[in-house]
This record gives C-alpha cells, structure tokens and sequence, in this order.
C-alpha cells in the first residue's frame, strides 16, 4: 500500500520537475504567456496592424488627385498665354483700324493734289493784266484747262471706285434718286421714269454716297 502511493506522488511531481528544467535551461513551454507574449511583440514590431495600412484604393485616389493638379495647373498657363495673345491682337486690329480711319483716303488725295494743279495753272490764264486782244486766247486756255481737269477728275474717280449715275430714263428707285418733282410725260418718255437730272448721283464700289436729285415723268399734267 505505502508502495502504491509512493509511486502515486512521483507521477504527479515528475510534469513539475520537467517545466522547473526547461525554465533553468532557457527553454519556455509554447504555451506558456512569455512565449505568447514574445510573439506578439514580435508581430507588433515587425507590421502594422491592417487598419492602419492604407488601400489599393487610396493610393490610387491620391496618384489621380496629383495627375489632375498637374493638369489643372498646365491648362491654367495656358490660358493665361491664350489671353495675352488674345489681347495683343485686339490692340493690333484696334491699331490698324485707327490707321486705316486716318490714311485710309491717301491715295486719293494724292491723285487730288494732281486735279489741284490742272486748276490752278487754269486759274493763272486770268489776270487782270490780260489785255482785250489777249481775251480770246486766254478763253482757249482756260477751255483746254477745264477739259483736262474733267478728265482727270474722271480718271481719279474711276480708279477709286467711286461713279457718276446716269438715271435718264431709268425706273424711280428712292434708294439712289432723291424726288424734286414731278413732269409730264413727253413723247418717248415712260411715266415713272426719270425725266431729268438736276444733280448727278453717285456710287462708291456700287454702294450709292449720294443720292441723285431727278423730276420723274406723270402721266397727269399736275406738279408736286
């Protein structure tokens, strides 16, 4: 009997001797709290916890966010450029318009000037001085100098565009012939026709500057 319990007692110690052992010997039991306490450090040490991990997504968004600034900045530069451009160019039209308004005519003057010298080598034919003898080759002279200046004024106008209306026997348009009154229709003439031109019309590249001043033809003998 005192065998049997003997026995009993050395079977219960021997598990305890064992841990003692693996204690002094370095060794700790895989389930004991150091191990498990050790290996979380060593989990805690080595990568942070998930949460803490930022996602595929967020990264992502972040890469795009960084793409879209650069854009913004890009299209920002160059609307800038494009505004400047766009205001140096108006202020070049503006410009050109201004020296067109002023200089715009002096071609035209320039040929002037040549109608102005024909009238006043005319004009010097008179003088007080001529003598009655003298008056008959003055008038000559004076002629020939009206003759060249219609020519010349006439050539000046062609090359400029600029044409004498003849409105005779034309329909009455009130967008180039001004009414003054109106005449019976004489032989030939069809009513509502111009009669007569008291003052010549004109047109600039064949848009009316002036208006002609014609009597038109009735058919009634009353004047307006």
């Amino acid at each position: 009997m005192a065998a049997r319990v003997l026995w009993a007692v050395r079977w219960r110690m021997q598990p305890l001797a064992v841990h003692a052992a693996s204690e002094s010997r370095g060794w700790l039991h895989p389930f004991s709290t150091a191990t498990q306490r050790t290996a979380g450090e060593d989990c805690n040490s080595e990568d942070p916890p998930d949460e803490l991990r930022p996602s595929l997504a967020e990264r992502a968004l972040k890469l795009k966010a960084v793409k879209l600034e650069k854009e913004v900045q890009d299209l920002t530069v160059r609307y800038q450029r494009a505004v400047a451009d766009s205001e140096n160019i108006r202020r070049r039209t503006q410009r050109c318009v201004e020296d067109a308004k002023i200089f715009g005519i002096q071609s035209f003057c320039k040929d002037l000037v040549e109608v102005a010298d024909i009238l006043e080598k005319t004009t010097e034919c008179i003088s007080e001085e001529t003598e009655p003898a003298d008056q008959k080759l003055t008038l000559e002279k004076i002629f020939r100098g009206l003759s060249l200046l219609e020519a010349k004024l006439k050539s000046v106008f062609a090359k400029h565009g600029l044409e004498k209306m003849t409105p005779i026997g034309d329909k009455y348009d009130p967008h180039e012939h001004e009414l003054i009154c109106h005449v019976p229709a004489g032989v030939g003439v069809q009513p509502g026709t111009v009669a007569f031109v008291r003052q010549d019309g004109y047109k600039l590249h064949g848009r009316t500057i002036r208006l002609a001043q014609v009597e038109v033809a009735v058919e009634s003998q009353r004047r307006l």
